[in-house]
C-alpha cells in the first residue's frame, strides 16, 4: 500500500512538475510577429532593432526587402525571418531561372537567419497586368532555385480587395477577373505547401462604418456579435470575420489544404482629422485585443482552436510614408525604443534593449499575480503552477 502511494504521489508530481516546465513557453508565441518596414529616415540600427524584437515575445519578422544589414542582424536571434523580393523585381525571376538562382545565392546563404517565408512582391495582382502575369512564373523559378530538401515556402502577399464579397464571411469569395491570375497561384501555393498571405485591416472596416458598435467589434470589445445566417456561426470581431471570409474563398475554390497566414494588420495611433478611430487609445485596444486573442489559441469560428500566424503593422512608425497621415503612424514602438502605448508584448514589462534579468531568489512574500501593464503574466501562471503542486501533494498525502 504505501509503495503504491508513493508512485501515485510521483506521477501526479511529474505531472505537474512537466506543467510549470511548459509555463515558460506561453512567452514565446510562435504565431506572432511584426513587420519592419524602413520607410523613414530616422529609424535606429538594425542590430538595436534586432535587441528590441529579442525583448519581446514575438519571434518572426517580416521584411519587405532584404537588407544585407538587417538580415544579418537577426543571425543568431533565433527570430525568423520572411523576406521580399520587390515587385521590381519580378519581371527578372520570372524570365530567368538563372536570375532566381542569383537571387537565391545571394539572400539565403547557408550561415542566414532562419528564413520561413519568401513573399515574391506585395499586393502585386493590383498593381500591374503585366506583373500579375509574370507572378507565378517568377515564384515556380524562385521555388526551383531553393536547395533540396529546403523548408522556405515561396508566397505573395494579398491585399483584401482580392475578395468580391467578405459579408457575412461564409460569402466569401474571390473576383472573378482576378481568376487568370489566381488560379494558378492557388495551384502553385497547395502543389508546394506554401501559405496564402492576406492584409486584413479592422481599421479600415471601421472608416467605412463609423458607429461605436462597429468599433467595439473591431477593437475585439464586448459586443453582441454578428451571426452569420450561411454557416450559423456567430462573430464577436471583425478580425475573425475577415480571415474567415478569406477561408471560405478559398474552401470554395478547392483549395482546403492551402494555410491563411495574415501578413499585415494593425491600427493607426495618430491620423488626420476626418480619419475617424485613429487613436493611441483606439490601437492600444487593437494590438492588445488581437494579442490576447491569438495567444489563447481560440482561432476563428470557421477554423477553432488554433491561432492563425500573424504580423502586426509595424515595429516603428514610417515618417516618409505618403498618404494620409495614418499611414506614418502604425509604429508599435517609438525610434527611441520605448513603446508607443502598452501592447502585452514586452517580456517581464522591461523597457526593450534586452531581456530583462532573471529577479533575484527571495524568502518573502509570494510575488503578484497580477502582472504591469505590458507584462506577460509569466511569474503569475508559474506561481498558479507551485500552488496546484502543493495542493495536488496535500490530496495525495490525505487520500492516502
Amino acid at each position: 500500500m504505501t509503495e503504491r502511494r508513493e508512485l501515485r504521489l510521483l506521477l501526479a508530481l511529474l505531472g505537474v512538475l512537466h506543467l510549470v516546465r511548459l509555463v515558460p513557453l506561453a512567452a514565446s508565441q510562435s504565431f506572432i510577429g511584426i513587420n519592419y518596414g524602413e520607410v523613414a529616415d530616422n529609424l535606429p540600427p538594425p542590430s538595436s532593432t534586432a535587441r528590441l524584437v529579442q525583448s519581446t515575445t514575438i519571434t518572426k519578422v517580416r521584411l519587405y526587402g532584404t537588407d544585407p544589414a538587417i538580415v544579418s542582424a537577426f543571425a543568431g536571434t533565433g527570430i525568423s525571418l520572411l523576406l521580399g523580393a520587390t515587385n521590381g523585381d519580378i519581371a527578372n525571376l520570372a524570365s530567368s531561372p538563372a536570375a532566381a538562382a542569383s537571387w537565391v545565392a545571394a539572400n539565403l546563404p547557408a550561415k542566414s537567419p532562419a528564413v520561413s517565408t519568401v513573399s515574391v512582391g506585395n499586393e502585386v495582382l493590383f498593381a500591374d497586368a503585366s506583373l500579375a502575369s509574370q507572378l507565378v512564373p517568377a515564384m515556380q523559378n524562385l521555388y526551383d532555385a531553393l536547395p533540396p530538401n529546403s523548408s522556405v515556402k515561396v508566397s505573395t502577399v494579398n491585399a483584401m480587395d482580392v475578395l468580391a464579397s467578405s459579408d457575412p464571411p461564409s460569402s466569401g469569395s474571390f473576383k472573378p477577373e482576378l481568376a487568370t491570375a489566381l488560379d494558378p497561384l492557388l495551384a502553385f501555393l497547395s502543389k508546394t505547401g506554401s501559405p496564402f498571405l492576406i492584409n486584413p485591416y479592422p481599421y479600415f472596416a471601421y472608416l467605412s462604418d463609423p458607429r461605436p458598435e462597429t468599433l467595439a467589434f473591431c477593437l475585439f470589445q464586448p459586443n453582441a456579435g454578428r451571426p452569420d445566417a450561411g454557416s450559423g456561426l456567430t462573430y464577436t470581431n471583425m478580425f475573425d470575420a475577415q480571415v474567415d471570409a478569406v477561408r471560405a474563398a478559398l474552401d470554395a475554390k478547392g483549395y482546403k489544404d492551402v494555410e491563411i497566414v495574415v501578413a499585415e494588420t494593425g491600427w493607426p495611433h495618430k491620423g488626420d482629422t476626418d480619419e475617424a478611430g485613429a487613436t493611441a487609445e483606439n490601437a492600444r485596444a487593437f494590438v492588445s485585443g488581437l494579442v490576447s486573442h491569438l495567444s489563447s489559441l481560440a482561432g476563428t469560428p470557421r477554423a477553432p482552436g488554433k491561432s492563425v500566424e500573424t504580423y502586426i503593422f509595424a515595429l516603428y512608425d514610417e515618417d516618409l510614408k505618403p498618404g494620409k497621415a495614418s499611414e506614418r503612424y502604425f509604429g508599435l514602438f517609438q525610434t527611441s525604443l520605448t513603446e508607443t502605448y502598452p501592447t502585452g508584448l514586452l517580456r517581464n514589462g522591461t523597457a526593450g534593449l534586452i531581456p530583462a534579468p532573471a529577479p533575484a531568489p527571495t524568502t518573502t512574500s509570494a510575488p503578484a499575480l497580477k502582472p504591469t501593464p505590458g507584462q506577460q503574466p509569466q511569474v503569475g501562471l508559474q506561481y498558479c503552477c507551485c500552488f496546484l503542486l502543493v495542493r495536488v501533494m496535500s490530496f495525495f498525502l490525505r487520500k492516502f
